[in-house]
């Protein structure tokens, strides 16, 4: 871009001027147009009052190439041109031969063939079939032998190039095209033929076509042509920066590339502008319309196809807006009627047949559709939508294999495009090439999903194949991002996988979380409740469980504190005897007694020289304790038991009872051993009594009175 900056904008002015004389006086009409567009653009730029850089007039730059004896000629043969009589216009300059009328004959002559060629072109028939093609033959004879004879400028040599390209020889086209650009740098119609024949950047750059400025336009064009969208950008930017701002090409350029890019609020934008300053342009309307349609505008539509029929109601471009405003209404077979009469003005409207094609996909006529978008690819090979048409058809009808051959073709057309990845792996997926299909997932994934659904796509295909941690981390990917997702119903199904799988792993914390999410989806809302209750009883339940543990636990371990202390009691009872044997008596109250005395005595032993008072006050206590005793003790003895066995049992185990409360006491309130000798015991029994007594105790217990 450096060397386009320095060219000065007037002689950029002056240039362009002269390529519009030299492209109108031969008859090229589009390319007059589009520089007389970029001209004035440069309406700025002053070069009338400037010093001309050579002698020649404006009127004889006119007559230029064209011999004073064929002025006559040339003047009929232009005026039948411009009302498209195009045979009458051949035949006035046929004996002509100076360059301008020269090329005027040969011009028209092809005219003429391709207007019969496309008026007799029906819905059914293929645009380049060869017997369409034969009455070019001779044609292409003439041209051969006057480029052989080096009778060809560099206007010829562009014709002689159209004419291979529609022959399919595109290696020569190629050649002839690029030669003519070189000799002839204005000539846009050359450039825009040479740009559908490049197929790849790398080609592109290596296109040797001199040092114009002109190539920058040529480049940012067949960048849009490639989908590479950020070049084409780049240079439109620059060019606006070096003086073409007011360009209204280049703004509908700029438009195209936010089109391209999906930028639609932009492309909006841009358009909208663009129709202010030109409201009689119907150039590229058609994509405005399609722009308008994505963002379901209906006002702005019709709108946008009133103006358009009262511009040109015969343009393609209004039956195009006209059939789009009827599409988005849902009338697909009155859509179709106008698209059908874009073609019938124009057979090589790309747009038409791709739109066409679409309405048949949407009234289940897939054949239709089939046709429509080979037709679309015979326009234009690098058309991705209508290469995308055709595997969406081919895989309606189960036919898998085409569609894969489509797809690709149209991944190759928009690598970065994740439409086409997805589309890619979901036909793997369907063909059992899973590791393939995964791959294409991510790859979407990567490069950005346009629709949201790769992920979804994969977290499916996961699950298909058993991967199910696999799976839940790419639904938890994809259920992040709710507004995102485009799909609804797929997000609430992403939503109930995850649910059921934490249910199942006991994280009802998240699985009541996702399962509430779906409440808001009519399709789910049963199985969300179903779930939710299945939820509440298990954690109900578990609930019951712990809170069962948890009393066990405690009453583990309260029961085993009481029973150490039964058991402590227990050893005390058994001890008792054993211990204070030499104060055992005959009856049950000198047993007592006894052991009362012998507790004291110990308790003497360990603690001399207690108080008088509080010995005597220990006395009382265990008197009264006696005559509780005395009170209870004939209300167990009147329990009478079949046998004396049983009588002597229960009779043991309330005297075992009574010592063991005895004791306690004894234990807890220590007792002067002096007072309790003389109030309860009498003298101590020899060792021998004691024996005697301790073996028949058990025996006499049953007959002693305590009264």
């Amino acid at each position: 871009m450096q060397e386009f900056f320095s060219v000065l904008l007037p002689d950029v002015k002056k240039e362009l001027r002269r390529g519009i004389i030299e492209c109108s006086k031969r008859g090229l009409l589009h390319s007059t147009k589009w520089l007389a567009e970029m001209h004035h653009g440069l309406s700025d730029v002053n070069i009338d009052n400037a010093p001309p850089d050579d002698d020649r007039s404006f009127s004889e730059c006119q007559l230029e190439g064209i011999a004073p004896a064929e002025y006559s000629d040339y003047f009929l043969a232009k005026s039948y041109y411009d009302v498209r009589e195009y045979d009458r216009a051949a035949h006035a300059v046929r004996n002509s031969e100076s360059c301008v009328p020269r090329f005027l004959h040969l011009y028209s002559t092809y005219m003429a063939r391709e207007k019969r060629r496309l008026d007799s072109t029906t819905d059914h028939a293929n645009l380049n079939e060869p017997n369409q093609m034969r009455d070019l033959a001779d044609l292409l004879a003439t041209l051969r032998s006057e480029h052989g004879r080096c009778r060809l400028d560099g206007y010829g040599i562009y014709l002689y190039g159209v004419v291979l390209k529609a022959l399919d020889l595109n290696q020569a086209a190629e050649q002839m095209l690029v030669t003519a650009i070189r000799m002839v740098p204005m000539l846009w119609s050359a450039y825009l033929e040479l740009s559908p024949l490049i197929m790849e950047k790398k080609k592109l750059l290596s296109l040797q076509l001199g040092g114009h400025w002109m190539r920058h336009f040529f480049m940012a064009h067949t960048y849009l042509e490639l989908y590479l969208n950020d070049d084409g950008l780049k240079i439109y930017e620059d060019l606006q920066a070096a003086g073409f701002s007011k360009s209204i090409y280049l703004t509908a350029q700029m438009a195209l590339v936010y089109h391209n890019k999906r930028d639609v609020d932009k492309a909006i934008e841009l358009f909208q502008a663009l129709l202010e300053s030109d409201p009689y342009r119907l150039d590229n309307v058609d994509t405005y319309s399609n722009l308008l349609f994505v963002k379901e505008m209906k006002t702005e539509m019709a709108q946008l196809a009133q103006k358009a029929v009262s511009i040109n109601k015969y343009r393609p471009e209004t039956c195009c807006v006209i059939g789009n405003y009827y599409s988005i209404r849902s009338d697909h077979q009155v859509a179709i009627s106008y698209f059908q009469r874009a073609l019938k003005l124009n057979p090589k409207y790309l747009a038409a047949w791709t739109l066409m094609g679409h309405e048949f996909m949407e009234l289940k006529n897939t054949n239709a559709a089939i046709q429509s978008y080979r037709k679309a690819v015979e326009v234009n090979k690098r058309d991705y939508r209508a290469w995308y048409g055709l595997g969406q058809a081919y895989e309606i009808i189960k036919m898998h294999y085409y569609s894969l051959y489509y797809f690709k073709i149209a991944h190759q057309l928009r690598p970065y495009d994740s439409r086409m990845l997805v589309a890619l792996g979901e036909t793997y997926e369907k063909l059992d090439k899973c590791e393939n299909s995964v791959k294409c997932y991510w790859k979407a994934c990567d490069v950005g999903d346009i629709e949201g659904i790769a992920m979804y796509k994969l977290a499916s295909l996961h699950e298909k194949l058993g991967d199910n941690e696999t799976a839940v981390h790419c639904y938890i990917m994809y259920c992040e991002d709710e507004r995102a997702a485009t799909d609804k119903q797929s997000l609430y199904q992403g939503f109930m996988t995850l649910a059921n799988y934490y249910e199942k792993k006991g994280d009802f914390e998240r699985a009541a979380y996702y399962a509430y999410k779906c409440l808001d989806s009519d399709e789910r809302k049963t199985e969300a409740k179903a779930l939710l209750k299945v939820i509440d009883f298990r954690r109900s339940v578990e609930c019951q469980k712990k809170a069962k543990t948890t009393t066990m636990v405690a009453n583990a371990e309260t029961s085993s504190e009481d029973e150490m202390e039964w058991e402590q009691m227990d050893v005390r009872v058994r001890h008792v005897p054993a211990d204070d044997a030499k104060s055992t008596t005959a009856t049950p109250t000198t047993t007592t007694a006894a052991t009362i005395s012998g507790s004291g005595t110990s308790t003497a032993a360990s603690g001399a020289g207690a108080a008088a008072g509080t010995g005597q006050t220990n006395v009382r206590r265990l008197r009264s304790v006696a005559e509780r005793l005395r009170r209870t003790q004939p209300t167990q003895r009147t329990h009478t038991g079949p046998t004396a066995n049983s009588t002597a049992t229960a009779t043991a185990t309330t005297t075992a009872a009574t010592t063991a409360t005895i004791q306690t006491i004894s234990e807890e309130t220590p007792v002067s051993t002096a007072d309790a000798t003389a109030d309860l015991t009498p003298a101590a029994p020899t060792l021998e009594q004691q024996a005697t007594q301790h073996d028949t105790s058990s025996m006499e217990i049953s007959s002693v009175s305590i009264d």
